[in-house]
């Protein structure tokens, strides 16, 4: 190492002022340290430190110290960084991993040798007027997008909750808490957490349901945003098992963790955002690689939305007109999606515009979904965590002025103090380590002992889930269509508020709310009576006339008694043609298929 008898205040970093890459990483560096650093070309201070040799200028930079010792290389580019905040630990893995030296001093030379010809790749990926990211204004938008999203949920399982889980609906709290007690003990109290072990009452849900509601509030507005945040978590984790077969869809699982990583955002920003891109890059990795691994021909052929807009659980109005574009439209759309879910994630670990690159993929391909499918508020919150690939810079350019005021004053970057950041730190790797297993074992990795007991200890709590949205393409829509009689010879059809029923009603939108009733008759259709033992309980509430259930429904064709018989029948439901629709103003065209639950009376 050279020294120099120089005597300096602050240390200085030489550079070469006659190369354009070095001057804009250079300029970029002096915003992150602020005056902690001074920075000189070579050209001009060279004469004052005769003791580093004219080439040593000219092929790395050098980082003279107060002291007078002298490093240069990529050491000297981790000792300026260590004097920006939250960069030390370059300096630290510089010097105290092994290898890592080594491996940083190639990277740099290899850099260096090149430097005259990156420097557009990094105009390319950086931005000409590269300046360091903040993300004030993306963590502030984010909490509170997060906030609405929190209070349509809440609202959305409020209003059905008594007819799904309330004493008199279809899968009675109250039963399910005994269950558990009865099989697993105490340790039910861990595998399924809950503050409905208190109480599992009307009351109790209706309580929690509107306790969320209040808390969306309070994070929309700002007020109390960690304990809020911290509450709302532990609700929706309440209602996600109390719900049963009616909740646990993946926009739940991914509410869930997104809910929880906002809660670490609100204590310490930067690894808020990294563990929310993280989140995505899994999310959407894992969406298209389930879709290849699970040997679904659809996708294999990119036939799949040849299908998908037909055979979706709930169809807007527009996946008609969808389903019916040019067959080379639709396989070089199912192309486009195993694109953007397989390939595009990979950028969100790239520089600011190949990420902004994989963001509006992002985006576009919720649009699309948006459109044409009813997936509750799925897609808006796939959106927010979108939010945490930009920049305020690249976010200034498209709110409005009003906004950005209103932000600046009343927000700033949070950097937790050393314990904070411990914890925050400890639960980062947590999630990291628990995602990284999720996806070695998707691609057929075998799991150590530990690995597994970490995913099993964490598991209960829903902050780090796996995700592979369509794996296998439905390639025929079956549906029940429940009746009632009064004799066992007429027969009535109940209908319901958006799944399909009546082929001369149009489908419907009905985003952001989720009819979970609805939702769950898709997947009952799907298989036997058998392997949804919810259904039989379904029916008996029909035969009872249960209000909270029946509320549920579009229409009860027996409002003032209950019938004395209840069946369900399956039919295949297909789109009209265009021509069909055109003579016959149908939607759908229904085929009967059979009996899916054999008619009952209230005594069975």
């Amino acid at each position: 190492m050279r020294t120099t008898h120089a005597v300096r205040r602050e240390p200085l970093l030489i550079y070469d002022g006659d190369c354009g890459f070095c001057v804009y990483w250079v300029r970029y560096w002096q915003q992150l340290t602020g005056q902690r650093m001074t920075y000189a070309p070579y050209q001009e201070v060279a004469a004052q430190y005769p003791e580093i040799p004219l080439a040593a200028f000219q092929r790395a930079v050098q980082y003279v110290a107060p002291d007078g010792k002298i490093e240069s290389g990529a050491e000297a580019c981790f000792h300026t960084l260590s004097h920006a905040d939250g960069k030390s630990f370059w300096l630290t893995l510089y010097r105290h991993l092994p290898g890592f030296a080594a491996i940083a001093e190639s990277a740099y030379a290899f850099a260096a040798s090149h430097r005259y010809a990156l420097y557009r790749p990094s105009v390319w990926l950086c931005g000409r007027d590269h300046e360091p990211p903040r993300f004030d204004l993306i963590s502030w938008l984010f909490l509170r997008a997060m906030g609405l999203i929190y209070f349509v949920a809440f609202v959305s399982f409020g209003a059905q909750a008594m007819g799904l889980i309330g004493s008199h609906g279809i899968l009675p709290l109250s039963e399910f808490t005994s269950a558990v007690r009865s099989q697993l003990g105490s340790e039910g109290y861990w595998q399924f957490p809950m503050v409905f072990w208190l109480d599992q009452s009307d009351l109790a849900i209706l309580a929690a349901c509107w306790a969320g509601t209040a808390l969306s509030l309070f994070l929309i507005f700002n007020l109390l945003p960690r304990l809020s945040l911290f509450f709302l978590f532990a609700l929706y984790l309440s209602i996600f098992y109390a719900g049963q077969i009616f909740m646990g869809y993946q926009w739940d699982l991914l509410l869930l963790e997104s809910g929880f990583l906002a809660l670490i955002l609100s204590i310490a920003t930067r690894p808020g955002l990294w563990l929310l891109r993280w989140l995505l890059f899994r999310f959407m990795f894992l969406s298209g690689s389930v879709k290849l691994l699970s040997g679904d021909p659809t996708w294999a052929n990119l036939s799949a939305l040849s299908y998908y807009f037909q055979t979706e659980p709930l169809p807007t109005p527009l996946a008609w007109y969808a389903h019916h574009l040019p067959q080379v439209i639709l396989t070089a759309s199912t192309a486009a999606t195993l694109i953007i879910e397989l390939a595009l994630p990979f950028l969100i670990f790239f520089p600011r515009r190949p990420r902004f690159v994989a963001a509006f993929g992002f985006l576009l391909l919720q649009v699309v979904i948006l459109l044409t499918g009813n997936y509750a508020f799925f897609n808006f919150l796939t959106m927010a965590v979108c939010l945490a690939l930009f920049d305020d810079a690249a976010l200034r350019k498209i709110l409005p002025d009003r906004l950005k005021r209103f932000v600046q004053y009343r927000v700033r970057e949070i950097k937790p103090g050393k314990i904070v950041s411990f914890t925050v730190g400890a639960f980062a790797l947590l999630i990291v380590f628990a995602g990284l297993t999720q996806i070695y074992a998707l691609f057929g990795g075998g799991l150590s002992e530990r690995a597994l007991w970490v995913d099993r200890e964490i598991a209960p709590l829903r902050i780090v889930n796996s995700y592979g949205l369509f794996a296998v393409m439905t390639t025929a829509l079956p549906e029940i269509i429940v009746e009632g009689s009064d004799d066992g010879v007429h027969w009535r059809e109940y209908s319901f508020k958006y799944k399909p029923g009546d082929v001369m009603r149009r489908p419907q939108w009905n985003f952001p709310h989720q009819p979970r009733l609805d939702w769950q008759m898709w997947f009952a259709a799907l298989g036997t009576e058998s392997q949804s033992p919810w259904f039989s309980r379904f029916l008996q509430c029909l035969l009872a006339n249960s209000p909270e259930v029946t509320a549920l429904l579009g229409s009860n064709p027996f409002p003032c008694k209950p019938p004395l018989y209840i069946r369900a029948l399956l039919y295949d439901y297909r789109y009209s043609s265009r021509k069909e629709k055109e003579a016959t103003g149908a939607w759908w065209v229904r085929r009967p298929e059979g009996i899916y639950f054999p008619a009952i009376g209230l005594g069975r």
